[in-house]
């Protein structure tokens, strides 16, 4: 015989609280039976806090005790917290995968041409147009953190500001087959920068600072993988210029 579980969970015309349905998911995965209690207006579900002395919704009860929110019930199967915790090269990993799988699709079907150089400055292409795409999001927030370890965004603001746009600018270039001296000085420049920056911030100075590159809200730490992403725009610009 299956357990059963009372919840309680927010749901009006207006407002859905996504921490109800994950925790009436949840609670069906550990296979309870759940008993869906909605909670259809503001004034039920104040008077339901204030009944129970809690200060937010859902709350789930099992076998009479209340075990609590969302986190609380992950708590209580004995899994982790929910969401990104901390520093996290996820965001970037996914860009650089999406970038890689468009750029073989692209090459597909020919072995010969999947695994060249040409589809490697594909993924370079794909990886600036999508990074570029982060960072114009929320120019203002990229901005605010690029300009604490980029070297001549320190000193000339508005460069925080053009990044993006020139990032953009080459990625869909070099898509576009554009003329080389076009898209080529511009990839060199931001690269060349961008790659003395990382290196004094991570490797001199000794800095512990979020990357801006998936845009300034992210937790991705400068490092590594930041650093190669410039080294990555020097050498598309030199392959550019040898064409």
């Amino acid at each position: 015989m299956k357990n059963t579980a009372k919840l309680y969970r927010m749901e009006t015309s207006q407002h859905i609280c996504p921490f109800g349905l994950k925790s009436k998911d949840l609670l069906q995965r550990k296979g309870f039976i759940v008993e869906d209690h909605k909670l259809t207006s503001r004034q039920e579900t104040d008077e339901f806090k204030k009944l129970h002395d809690v200060k937010t919704t859902p709350q789930t009860f099992i076998n009479g005790e209340r075990i609590g929110g969302y986190d609380d019930l992950r708590t209580f199967f004995g899994m982790s917290k929910p969401g990104q915790q901390g520093k996290t090269y996820t965001p970037v990993i996914a860009i650089f995968a999406v970038a890689a799988l468009l750029a073989v699709a692209l090459a597909y079907p020919s072995l010969s041409i999947m695994f060249s150089i040409e589809t490697l400055m594909l993924f370079v292409a794909f990886s600036m147009a999508i990074l570029a795409v982060q960072k114009l999001r929320d120019l203002y927030s990229f901005s605010n953190s690029f300009i604490t370890y980029d070297l001549l965004a320190m000193r000339v603001v508005p460069y925080a500001y053009v990044y993006p746009f020139l990032e953009a600018f080459v990625g869909i270039g070099m898509v576009a087959n554009l003329p080389p001296l076009m898209i080529a000085p511009i990839s060199l420049l931001i690269g060349g920068i961008g790659a003395v920056s990382v290196f004094k911030a991570v490797y001199i100075d000794k800095r512990d600072l979020k990357c801006a590159c998936v845009g300034g809200k992210s937790d991705v730490p400068l490092g590594a993988v930041s650093l190669t992403e410039n080294l990555f725009m020097i050498a598309a610009g030199l392959w550019m210029l040898n064409l």
